[in-house]
């Protein structure tokens, strides 16, 4: 498990200054009202756009394979809100570390928490199935504030990034697992622990299958869900933190437990569902995902890239 790690002297050496001073610059900038900051994130995205754009074409390529029967027009204008949900992420993923627990408060509600409350009743660990939403590090915050639980994370390469990343997402939660850490993850579900997990990524070939995800029939998915459910029959209890229109907050979506379908069933089911589950939540707000991530990048042995290598 990961508690915070002490800070070093190491972290003002001339290699962290840039870094020091974006950080600097995010947490004054996250004293502005949240309207402004709204305004700021999506120019910061539309920015984005113009220097980013081999994670453009990647977000397109997504956007066509996951959505084949929007008009184009109707995909680059779900890319450009695509790009300002990315400059908004910046946004709070500073206010999700930084702000104080009233001002957040001020600013989300909660729908579904009777099916949190429900898989709590049954005396039994619960698996949160997460995605990469754009609002990931400000939903998980949230969450933490009304049930503080564990995550499962990458640790970062850049030291002092991974105390910052750290000292943040440990602000409402208990304590984070190293995300192959699977005897670890086990082990806390079978402690009746509240775990945070996301199996909506393209981790590689190993212990994945190929099953459907939107409109692609063999995408690599983690077979990791399999595991735990298998290891542990937690609650299986996906959520959604989703960005309100209007610049009114945020609805975190707290949806029905399904771990009665998966329970006994063969790893390639199990991907299936949890796939399925995380697409109707995708379509909850399509334009929040994380669509600049190679979802689709592994492919079967033998079929061709979805990506140009330009």
């Amino acid at each position: 498990m990961t508690r915070l790690p002490e800070f070093s002297l190491s972290f003002f050496h001339p290699r962290y200054w840039l870094l020091w001073l974006g950080i600097l610059l995010l947490r004054c900038l996250i004293l502005l009202p949240y309207p402004l900051l709204c305004r700021i994130g999506c120019g910061l995205g539309r920015l984005g756009m113009r220097i980013m754009s081999r994670r453009v074409n990647i977000a397109r390529r997504n956007l066509e394979l996951c959505f084949p029967g929007l008009a184009k027009n109707d995909h680059e204008k779900m890319l450009i809100e695509n790009f300002e949900s990315v400059g908004m992420g910046v946004i709070e993923t500073g206010m999700a570390w930084f702000w104080s627990d009233a001002r957040i408060r001020k600013w989300f509600t909660v729908t579904g928490y009777e099916h949190m409350e429900k898989a709590r009743s049954g005396q039994r660990g619960v698996l949160l199935i997460g995605m990469h939403f754009l609002t990931l590090e400000l939903g998980a915050r949230i969450f933490g504030m009304l049930n503080p639980g564990i995550g499962v994370y990458r640790p970062n390469n850049n030291a002092l990034f991974d105390w910052l990343q750290t000292r943040g997402r440990l602000r409402s939660n208990k304590t984070m697992l190293d995300r192959y850490d699977l005897k670890g993850m086990i082990r806390v579900l079978k402690q009746d622990e509240i775990m945070w997990y996301a199996p909506d990524h393209d981790y590689g070939a190993q212990n994945s299958v190929f099953v459907p995800f939107f409109q692609v029939p063999d995408a690599a998915t983690t077979a990791g869900s399999y595991m735990l459910v298998r290891g542990a029959r937690p609650a299986v209890v996906p959520f959604v933190p989703r960005r309100l229109p209007g610049r009114k907050g945020y609805e975190l979506i707290i949806l029905p437990d399904i771990i009665e379908e998966l329970v006994g069933r063969e790893k390639e089911f199990v991907a299936t569902r949890i796939n399925q589950t995380i697409e109707e939540a995708i379509r909850l707000a399509p334009e929040q995902y994380m669509w600049l991530h190679r979802r689709f990048k592994t492919r079967p042995p033998g079929r061709e890239s979805f990506y140009s290598k330009k």
